[in-house]
């Protein structure tokens, strides 16, 4: 079970690059694990690392990689290209436990959602206000579906599927939330069973 994702007050980084796809943000030769621990390290690799391996001195990402929470404020067609669990995971392993863009690839947001980080479309011209705020801290209040963002932008609402909204909510996944009414399930069968009989 994961960390419930109620309310969020955490600060924005600002990563303006439009059609930012799932290799860049963990390249394919990582994919070598199934475990989530230790992909945070991996992510944005090759921005954040020369030719070599080694991390780029003063680059903005390697200064916060792993001081989380963040917000990550993404560029327009976040997310594209293959679909791979991996993305997700490395983004939640760096630090970032929510990303907002004009515009979100379907597969990475679901992947996203099933994996504990929230993925929202925001308007542009709110997106453009984020941006500019780098730094400052933000409000993300699932319960409400408003994200408060004083001295910034008025706050606004946002639609999310009600499933996905429910298990951030509750720390789980699609599997945990089925898993978590197995006694209402086997109930269900049991009658089932009788009532063909």
């Amino acid at each position: 079970m994961r960390q419930p994702f109620v309310s969020l007050t955490a600060p924005l980084v600002g990563l303006a690059q439009a059609s930012v796809d799932t290799d860049q943000i963990i390249p394919a030769r990582f994919l070598t694990t199934t475990t989530r621990q230790g992909l945070g390290d991996k992510a944005f690799f090759d921005w954040r690392h020369d030719a070599t391996g080694q991390p780029i001195a003063g680059h903005r990402l390697n200064g916060i990689a792993g001081q989380g929470p963040f917000i990550l404020v993404a560029g327009d067609n976040f997310g594209c290209g293959s679909s791979r669990e991996h993305a997700p995971w490395a983004l939640l392993d760096f630090g970032f436990r929510a990303v907002l863009s004009t515009r979100i690839a379907d597969i990475f947001r679901s992947n996203s959602l099933n994996n504990g980080l929230l993925a929202l479309e925001i308007p542009a011209d709110i997106h453009q206000q984020l941006l500019r705020a780098e730094g400052t801290a933000i409000t993300i209040d699932l319960a409400a579906r408003k994200i408060r963002a004083p001295g910034i932008c008025p706050d606004f609402g946002f639609d999310l599927d009600p499933f996905a909204r429910l298990c951030l909510m509750e720390g789980t996944d699609p599997m945990g939330y089925l898993l978590g009414h197995s006694a209402t399930i086997a109930d269900f069968e049991a009658r089932q069973r009788s009532e063909m009989q």
